[in-house]
């Protein structure tokens, strides 16, 4: 049915005087609720039976107005129900607990963090201190070596001085002509420029003749610059000149640095 037809029908009029049976006043309340138009159509039927009571019986007291008036005013009423707030302490304690659990996690993360951050401290230091025990031992060697090789009875000192090319440069060589073994003394020689390397020759004078015995390769990090280069047979002399890096087939006679005869 249309909102018109309803309205038209009387079945509101009924409605505000009370006089439906108790589903037709729920019908009608669902109309209203769901038809702005039948809704309006009941509050301007309330209103003008409120105004008729009060124009046409004016000696109506008060009270009666009153009572007619919320009698009305009840069917629009909305009853709220208070309701009293309720404490679940429960949820509280999970809450809580909860807290302190992840609190208690995050403390023990905190601790494996550092505890592992401890652990890697200590293997750094002990690998650096492992380190440092075999640069140590090798430097301890190589003293002991050189301290070996200058006391060597069985050793000829070949004293090389400088040359043209470096004046102020000096070597020694060590060699055991027994064993043919060769170690040489380059602590009297600059250090090589970035790119060249010292190179030691074992000479034959007549007609002259070298031959490469080896390099002195590594020169800044050989504390003691004592190195062993390759054995001699029948040298009369010793040089060392600047070559290249790795070296070269004859001697850059220009770059003699030392040369010492047996």
């Amino acid at each position: 049915m249309e909102a018109k037809e309803y309205i038209e029908s009387g079945i509101l009029e009924l409605y505000v005087y009370g006089q439906l049976t108790e589903t037709e006043n729920e019908e009608v309340n669902t109309m209203a609720k769901n038809n702005p138009e039948i809704n309006d159509e009941i509050i301007a039927i309330e209103k003008a039976i409120v105004a008729l009571s009060s124009s046409f019986s004016p000696f109506h007291s008060v009270a009666n107005y009153e009572k007619i008036k919320s009698k009305l005013e009840l069917k629009h009423a909305t009853k709220v129900i208070e309701l009293e707030p309720t404490r679940n302490w429960s949820q509280y304690i999970g809450w809580a607990a909860a807290i302190l659990l992840l609190a208690g996690i995050g403390y023990q993360y905190n601790q494996l963090d550092q505890t592992n951050t401890q652990v890697v401290n200590a293997e750094v230091e002990k690998a650096k201190m492992e380190k440092d025990l075999n640069a140590l031992q090798l430097k301890n060697k190589a003293s002991e070596t050189s301290l070996a090789v200058v006391r060597d009875a069985n050793n000829t000192v070949v004293a090389l001085g400088g040359q043209a090319v470096a004046p102020q440069s000096s070597a020694k060589v060590y060699w055991n002509k027994e064993t043919k073994v060769v170690y040489v003394d380059a602590a009297g020689l600059p250090e090589p420029p970035e790119g060249m390397v010292y190179q030691v020759w074992a000479l034959k004078l007549n007609p002259l003749t070298p031959t490469s015995i080896g390099l002195l390769e590594n020169f800044k990090v050989n504390d003691q610059k004592m190195f062993a280069v390759d054995n001699a047979t029948d040298a009369e002399a010793f040089g060392i000149t600047l070559e290249p890096k790795g070296g070269s087939l004859t001697p850059t006679m220009e770059q003699l640095y030392t040369l010492g005869k047996v």
